[in-house]
């Protein structure tokens, strides 16, 4: 009797187990984010650019790629699809806040860019 309750037991907690991991997961969003988040805004680095200075940084002969979304700028050099400076027809060096908010990705592939500075006027 023992036997087919602690049988009975592993059975259920192995068909629970298996439906458990067999549960549909959970929806993410398919709207991209469209502001950059505060708290990246904030810790954007301590150098200062305005757009001028900003341009120099084309990703082109050499020169590093960085772009600015919402004041805060971002390296896009090392970035594969940022390859010379270029991404998508648009261009590095420049504040492209509302270009990226308008892509298909939104702002959600700066996450994970390095913060070199913000622009200042």
């Amino acid at each position: 009797m023992k036997k087919i309750i602690v049988l009975s037991l592993l059975a259920l907690i192995l068909v629970a187990t298996v439906l458990t991991g067999c549960s549909k997961p959970t929806a993410t969003p398919t709207v991209a984010p469209t502001e950059v988040p505060t708290e990246v805004c904030d810790a954007a680095g301590e150098e200062e650019f305005t757009l001028e200075e900003l341009a120099a940084y084309n990703g082109k002969d050499g020169a590093k790629a960085y772009i600015a979304v919402d004041g805060v700028v971002y390296d896009v050099t090392e970035v594969e699809e940022w390859a010379n400076g270029a991404h998508n027809d648009f261009e590095a060096g420049k504040d492209l806040s509302a270009e990226i908010k308008e892509s298909a990705h939104g702002v959600a592939k700066l996450e994970g860019l390095t913060i070199v500075g913000k622009i200042v006027e």
